[in-house]
């Protein structure tokens, strides 16, 4: 069976840049190519969830975000991690669609496309409460980072199943875990 690690993208693989729509600005988190190359090597795959409501406010367009997501691609290439697939929420919050995180559009767009199950999604890892409430609904394993706003989520009482400082130390945790599509793991928070 394969195992899928459902990513956020801003604040947990790049750094948090407001409406970021240019290519050039896009930054790896510290730590988030390294860890994903360790769940690599361990057999997971990887799709990205995004909630991009800068496009429904008129701020960048698809176009922009679609070079943004190739050059992340291309920088997570040199560290010989690839992502499957994309998928992204244009939409506002006011717009109360089915796909913006926390809702589970998204991945099941991705589960159709990619052609997975969600019982074989490992965990959704992420740097917001959103993120950790779409592993809720999906009745899979969270992980919050502190990277992005992760750290000032947790200090207002977010909780994800793991809590890791980093992607490096969500990787481990999760490979020594072997964490698997399990409904109710519990696992103890990041110090």
């Amino acid at each position: 069976m394969m195992r899928w690690i459902i990513l956020d993208r801003d604040g947990t693989l790049i750094r948090e840049k407001n409406y970021l729509h240019e290519p050039e600005e896009a930054e790896l988190v510290p730590g988030a190519a390294e860890g994903l190359r360790l769940l690599a090597e361990a057999g997971y795959r990887f799709a990205v969830v995004t909630n991009q409501s800068g496009i429904g406010r008129g701020y960048y367009t698809e176009k922009d975000m679609c070079a943004v997501h190739k050059r992340i691609e291309e920088m997570l290439a040199e560290h010989g991690v690839r992502v499957e697939g994309w998928f992204h929420c244009p939409h506002v919050p006011e717009e109360n669609c089915g796909c913006r995180k926390p809702e589970r559009g998204l991945v099941d767009r991705a589960s159709a496309a990619l052609g997975f199950e969600l019982s074989e999604i490992a965990a959704v890892i992420g740097d917001k409460e959103c993120d950790i409430m779409l592993a809720k609904t999906l009745e899979v394993p969270s992980v919050l980072v502190m990277s992005g706003y992760g750290r000032a989520e947790y200090a207002k009482g977010a909780r994800g199943d793991l809590n890791c400082e980093d992607m490096r130390e969500a990787a481990r945790q999760i490979i020594e875990r072997g964490i698997r599509c399990c409904k109710k793991a519990k696992y103890s928070e990041a110090t």
